[in-house]
């Protein structure tokens, strides 16, 4: 007996060795996984929640709140969605996704939402911002105001628009609650957070929220990404007069988060018979929150090993990545989504596969600068903005469409603009001008400013006559004015 004693221990330690390892392997690890939420908009009760409460960055699902502060200045009488407001040179100097407007462009409260919300337009927070709240730090006491006010208390802000910032933090949990507070006060103004498409000028962007138009119901909310917190989802759907909101936090990509959510909502209307079966969760406001730092998902993210930079404007799916791309394996081993029509068997598709669709065809909603405008006004202001957009797009892609055959077709008094800007960027022949810039083939001014001959007035009217010697020299020093 004495003898079986050693072998004895020493079993019952591996045994508790190995149960350590799996209780390790099984523990949520906030580093590595992702943050999930699914509960009921009316009730609050919860369905699911995966680390729920473990601390996050924000990105730009931090506009839900940045739009929820708005519409209640509006609501309350503060101002009106066709209240005017000037793009500031802080909002202008805002980092993309945004708008791009010069410092001094006015528009009104209703369009900088539309563009907010739908492109995700982190100058358009600003100008949200310093309209409501007079400043960046003025409107963010708002914000953390007021998420204190709804039980937010895993959430802080710094800025309106969710760029990264230590002190830019909320939950899957404080979420929730955010998305469920919007639809419980301001139900007038829920037509913001399911806008399928914009159209700005000639320009149409489509919601980064994928389960628009793709996933049956789908009627909300706002998407986010930045390197630290991975790809974020907050959306909602509603089925047989039954709404569900989904939060995920910490997707690998703009397809996966879509398809996680779409897998959480699914899972959610199949159990409108079967939630008897199921241990109550509870409601949302009840979670307890985990007192911990935010995982960083940088080197995930935005490391090395990515083919190109990450991004909210996830738009290569699965098509352009062999169908790979959020694919079961990458969303939990679910891969099929139920799509239920009454006294139909229900189909069954993959969820990639769905949201690798096209999205079902809806008019983009028209978004403008400038005052509000009906009618033939209307269509005045959007054909200035498209013909703004011809003058000004050349300047942003300067070194790009220098080589391109249309080149030559530029009008003649937009090109001492541009040729100012980048004096060798809009040669209206390129493989003329290709020549000439080796042999002193310049126009006769050539020997005052050596790239003139790149101007189309000049050398559309004399492409052959012989230029004097001494302009051979001087072309490659001139460079250095480029900008």
């Amino acid at each position: 007996m004495h003898a079986l004693r050693p072998l004895l221990r020493k079993s019952l330690f591996n045994l508790f060795a190995a149960t350590l390892a799996c209780a390790a392997l099984l523990a949520p690890r906030a580093a590595n996984a992702e943050a999930l939420l699914l509960i009921e908009a009316d009730s609050g009760k919860v369905l699911q929640a995966d680390n729920a409460t473990i601390p996050w960055y924000p990105a730009s699902v931090t506009k839900i709140m940045t739009a929820y502060v708005t519409l209640k200045a509006v609501k309350d009488g503060r101002l009106t969605l066709d209240t005017l407001l000037t793009v500031s040179p802080t909002a202008a100097s805002q980092s993309p996704s945004k708008m791009g407007f010069r410092p001094g462009t006015q528009l009104t409260v209703d369009n900088a939402l539309k563009m907010m919300m739908v492109k995700s337009a982190n100058d358009m927070a600003v100008v949200l911002a310093e309209g409501v709240g007079g400043s960046i730090d003025g409107f963010s006491a708002m914000m953390n105001d007021t998420a204190q006010k709804l039980g937010m208390t895993q959430t802080s802000y710094v800025n309106p628009n969710g760029l990264p910032a230590d002190g830019q933090i909320t939950s899957a949990r404080d979420l929730g609650i955010l998305a469920r507070s919007f639809l419980r006060d301001l139900p007038e103004y829920e037509y913001f957070v399911h806008i399928p498409a914009i159209r700005f000028g000639k320009r149409v962007t489509g919601n980064f929220n994928k389960l628009i138009g793709r996933y049956p119901g789908a009627d909300g909310f706002k998407t986010g990404f930045i390197c630290a917190s991975g790809y974020n989802l907050v959306a909602s759907a509603t089925r047989n007069g039954r709404r569900l909101i989904a939060v995920v936090l910490g997707a690998s990509s703009g397809t996966a988060r879509a398809v996680k959510a779409a897998q959480l909502l699914e899972r959610g209307f199949g159990q409108d018979n079967l939630t008897w079966l199921r241990p109550s969760l509870g409601t949302v406001d009840k979670l307890v929150p985990v007192d911990a730092s935010p995982p960083n998902l940088r080197d995930d993210m935005c490391g090395g090993h990515r083919k190109r930079p990450a991004s909210d404007d996830d738009d290569a799916l699965i098509a352009a990545n062999g169908g790979t791309s959020g694919s079961a394996s990458a969303t939990g081993g679910e891969a099929q989504v139920t799509f239920f029509t009454a006294g139909l068997q229900p189909p069954l598709m993959k969820a990639s596969e769905l949201m690798a669709s096209a999205p079902a065809a809806a008019e983009p909603v028209l978004v403008y600068t400038g005052p509000t405008r009906t009618g033939t006004a209307l269509i005045a202001a959007v054909a200035a903005d498209a013909d703004q957009q011809t003058v000004t797009k050349p300047r942003g892609k300067k070194s790009r469409v220098a080589k391109k055959p249309d080149a030559a077709d530029k009008p003649k008094d937009a090109a001492p603009k541009i040729a100012a800007a980048k004096p060798a960027a809009v040669k209206p022949e390129p493989k003329a001008g290709a020549k000439q810039a080796a042999k002193p083939a310049g126009a006769k001014h050539a020997a005052a400013k050596p790239d003139a001959a790149a101007k189309p007035a000049a050398s559309a009217d004399q492409p052959a006559k012989p230029a004097k010697p001494k302009a051979a020299t001087k072309p490659a020093a001139k460079p250095a004015n480029s900008s």
